[in-house]
Formats: C-alpha cells, structure tokens, sequence
C-alpha cells in the first residue's frame, strides 16, 4: 500500500488541478457568453443620433440613424470576405442634416469594381458606431495614392474626407447601390474558445486518470508476483 501511495497522491493533485483549471474556463464560458449577449443586445438596439461625442469606451457598437446623404470621394480598404472573397470595404463621407459630416462603412464591392460611379445614397440610414481594430504590427502601411487602404484608419480617413472621427457601419439603408454589400457590425469576430479549452482541460484530466490507474496497477502486479 506504501508503494501506491505516492503515485496516487500525484494523481489526485494533477486530476483535481486539471478539473479545476476546466471549471474555470466553464464559468469564463457563461460570462463570455453573457458579454456577447450583450453585445448583440446593443448593436441590434433602437438607433437614435450620434452622440456630440462620441467614444469607444461609451459608444461603441452604439445603434445610430443618419439622415443626409454621402458626397465626396470614396476611400476603398482592401479585405478578403469567407463568401464573398476578395475585395474592399468601401468608406464614404456622409453629410447629416445636423450639419455634421461622419465616415460611413456602405459594405463590400468586389475587386474589379472598386473605381465604378455609385449613386449617392440619401437617409435615413441605420447603422452601428465602431472604433475597428484592422491594424496589427504586421499590416502595411496605407497607399492613400492608389488610394488602397488596409486598415481603417479613421483620424486619417476623416482628415482626408473631412469629417469628424466617427465612424458608422451600415446596417441597413433603401437606395444602396446594388453593387454594395452591407457587411454590418456583428459579434461574430469576438474571440470565444473557453468551449474547446475546456474540453481540453477535462479531457487531460481524463488522460492523468487513466495514466495513475495504469501506474498503480503495474506496481500492484509487481508487489503481487514479488510474493508468489
């Protein structure tokens, strides 16, 4: 009984710190779930006007209604879409009734139409307010020349539309150019693998188990045969 005692000890700590570290990631399960819910809870929200000003940390993901209508150039970010594949994300100046001017994200053209003549679209238009996350350190740097951007800078898109910092993605909007694909806000880009961590952890847990059983069997069997 001696001999076993050690690996049954190592087996009980390492199971009881795999079952722990999988609950934990269970509970982070709901609470990411409860934030994405939330989340789509907001961005499908009432829209109501943009805010005077409007920030990340109170606004983002805000439902807002624009009611104007685009002018001005476009400025095209280059992107790659599951199934509509590559091409960009077209940004428009939007000038609001209010007197105000905000970029507005229409959606998706595909490559070959980025330099086409759209139509003007005229609100009311829905949409959400987002501050997007594109750049990393591996994103190059933007040829506002060619007028291909990769990231949607917007203290420099709104300096070169003339526009305040916001940005609006559309969500919905009659009279969008057919050409045009709204690719609206969604939750779908957050990060949520707390599932699959856990199963892991359980899983490792189950593989420790089945490794002490062997342990204590092999050493059960050579204390049986040492005194046969």
């Amino acid at each position: 009984m001696a001999r076993i005692a050690v690996p049954l000890l190592i087996g009980a700590v390492g199971i009881a710190i795999l079952l722990s570290l999988g609950i934990w990631q269970v509970q982070r399960l709901g609470w990411k779930n409860g934030v994405i819910e939330s989340i789509d809870q907001r961005i499908a929200g009432t829209p109501t006007p943009v805010p005077v000003s409007p920030t990340k940390s109170d606004d983002l993901y805000a439902p807002v209604i624009l009611n104007g209508q685009t002018s001005g150039p476009e400025l095209h970010v280059l992107v790659s879409h599951k199934k509509l594949g590559a091409g960009y994300r077209v940004v428009s100046r939007f000038d609001d009734v209010s007197g105000r001017a905000f970029l507005l994200d229409l959606g998706f053209v595909p490559l070959d139409q980025k330099d086409i003549q759209r139509e003007v679209l005229r609100g009311p238009v829905e949409g959400n307010l987002n501050w997007p996350d594109d750049r990393n350190s591996s994103t190059p740097a933007n040829d506002v020349a060619s007028n291909v951007w990769f990231a949607r800078d917007i203290p420099d898109m709104s300096e070169i539309l003339g526009t305040e910092p916001v940005l609006a993605v559309l969500r919905s909007a009659e009279g969008l150019p057919n050409t045009v694909v709204p690719l609206p806000v969604d939750s779908s880009s957050i990060p949520n693998d707390h599932l699959e961590y856990a199963i892991t952890w359980f899983s490792l847990a189950l593989i420790w188990l089945g490794m002490t059983a062997y342990w204590v069997w092999r050493i059960t069997r050579q204390d049986e045969q040492g005194t046969s």
